[in-house]
């Protein structure tokens, strides 16, 4: 007789939805709230290796990236996975532990939530 028990599964993590932090810039002024979001947005990408690492998940084949397959970007370990917190904090990147490695995400909302701020409203004729 075996005195191995079984272990209960574990539910994945389903990262929320993310929603639009702002309108378009010519839509609107900002309320106070959506400025704060889209300055810690726009603060966190405003540093080249957080650039580099947010574009190296975004274009990761499979929308997806291990940790382990992004840390060539000039720093060390552990100062990929402070500036990957940090944009994970802006919003910008979800994650999902797997066994050992962390994967990353950008949530397809996100980066829609992104050019539709950017975009210019068409001007009515």
């Amino acid at each position: 007789m075996s005195n191995m028990n079984a272990l209960p599964l574990l539910e994945p993590e389903v990262p929320e939805a993310v929603a639009p932090c702002c309108p378009p810039l010519t839509e609107r002024p900002f309320t106070a709230d959506e400025a704060e979001t889209a300055a810690r947005m726009f603060k966190a990408l405003g540093d080249p290796v957080r650039l580099r690492l947010f574009t190296s998940v975004a274009s990761h084949e499979g929308g997806e990236a291990c940790v382990c397959d992004i840390s060539d970007v000039g720093v060390s370990q552990p100062t990929v996975s402070h500036h990957l917190k940090k944009l994970k904090d802006a919003g910008l990147l979800t994650s999902e532990r797997r066994g050992t490695w962390v994967y990353y995400r950008v949530e397809p909302s996100v980066l829609a939530a992104m050019g539709k701020l950017l975009t210019i409203a068409p001007v009515a004729a």
